[in-house]
């Protein structure tokens, strides 16, 4: 059995390795390192692959939720509404930007923003909602979208985990996660189901004005060189990973749909272990199907429960099986976003789930004995 890797790029490469060094060859060519015709490229066949009107290349995802916050104007001490389970880049831009985060629970099943939980923080300050489509799958976004319309809020999709999931409303239309708020974001980092050879992210808009300022904002806030219009930041998609993304941007939705079947196998191999709880995927969907990308699984998270979790995950790792805590300590609990406003009581879910649960590995190359492995593994831990 080959080494398991929490994210195998290596062999993910090995399979695109003539046109990723072509494009990048061209790169080399051309010397357009900033810029340059193949960041253009890339961003035309994005929006096409999206059906967005715009997006906006960044140099990384945490720029782009950042710029994108910008972009619409919100004031210091405006409040924005996110999930406290997530990764800190979510509400570090908030902080930087000197508006208030305001942080809110997830959803036990899915892991994604509770609507209820939205509702009950919505103030005369509410100015934006910051979904996180964590995993790989939309939140509830149909219902946001409504909040949004009723409070006359911003909808900032942070789409870092879930870039080529599908969302399903109600009356069965379809739409690719990014594409459905005002504004949103997504990070090109190497381990991402699209991810670049360093760093990289994206904005993605439908608003035309709002994708002008955006622009701008991303080049030191110049539209014509050395006339610098708006206040802006130094953010640029670099041509050499703009070369990467491009070639690997027609793999994506095979990339998504071997994530979905490692899942499927995944998921077969636990049925019936009581103490394991699989994930769940939602947007209408009981199961992993064959019929859409409602989940792309960025991660396989796990809950746990009655299980010792720390020594399973040190039981893994003794047996060359890496995995991940995503995430062991919840927002409000970190001491750069501790606040006096919080009630424990209102994060019972997310205080839980720090506790239950572990991502296994999760990426396009996993083949069959592997998971054999991984499963068995946790089986036999889980049985004694």
């Amino acid at each position: 059995m080959k080494k398991i890797q929490m994210v195998d790029l290596k062999g993910q490469y090995d399979n695109i390795k003539e046109v990723v060094n072509t494009s990048i060859q061209e790169v080399l060519e051309t010397t357009s390192y900033i810029n340059g015709p193949k960041v253009h490229q890339f961003q035309k066949n994005l929006e096409q692959y999206l059906g967005v009107k715009h997006v906006i290349p960044c140099a990384n995802g945490t720029d782009a939720l950042q710029i994108a916050m910008m972009g619409l104007g919100l004031k210091p001490g405006d409040e924005v509404i996110t999930a406290d389970f997530t990764f800190a880049a979510t509400v570090e831009v908030i902080a930087l930007l000197q508006l208030t985060p305001v942080l809110v629970d997830v959803n036990e099943d899915d892991f994604n923003i509770n609507i209820e939980a939205i509702k009950k923080a919505i103030t005369p300050k509410t100015k934006a909602i910051v979904p996180v489509h964590l995993f790989g799958q939309c939140a509830n976004m149909e219902a946001i979208m409504e909040i949004a319309k009723e409070y006359g809020l911003y909808v900032i999709e942070d789409n870092a985990q879930a870039i080529g999931a599908t969302y399903t409303f109600k009356n069965g239309s379809k739409a690719q996660a990014g594409t459905i708020g005002h504004v949103a974001s997504t990070s090109f980092f190497p381990s991402k189901n699209l991810g670049c050879y360093g760093d990289g992210g994206a904005i993605f808009t439908n608003d035309d004005a709002l994708a002008h300022t955006i622009r701008g904002i991303v080049n030191h806030g110049m539209y014509e060189r050395y006339h610098h219009d708006v206040v802006g930041v130094n953010s640029r998609l670099d041509s050499i990973q703009a070369a990467v993304l491009d070639a690997k941007l027609p793999n994506l939705n095979d990339y998504n749909k071997a994530r979905q079947i490692a899942a499927q196998k995944y998921n077969k191999a636990f049925e019936g272990v009581t103490k394991i709880v699989t994930p769940k995927v939602s947007n209408g969907c009981e199961t992993i199907c064959d019929t859409c990308d409602c989940h792309v699984f960025h991660q396989y998270t796990l809950r746990v429960l009655g299980v010792d979790r720390d020594a399973l995950v040190k039981h893994l790792n003794e047996n060359g099986i890496p995995c991940g805590v995503y995430y062991p300590i919840p927002l409000h609990k970190q001491k750069a976003y501790a606040d006096s406003r919080y009630k424990e009581a209102d994060f019972a879910v997310t205080n839980q789930l720090v506790k239950d649960v572990i991502s296994l590995p999760m990426h396009t190359e996993l083949d069959d004995e592997q998971i054999e492995f991984i499963t068995s593994t946790i089986k036999n831990f889980i049985n004694g």
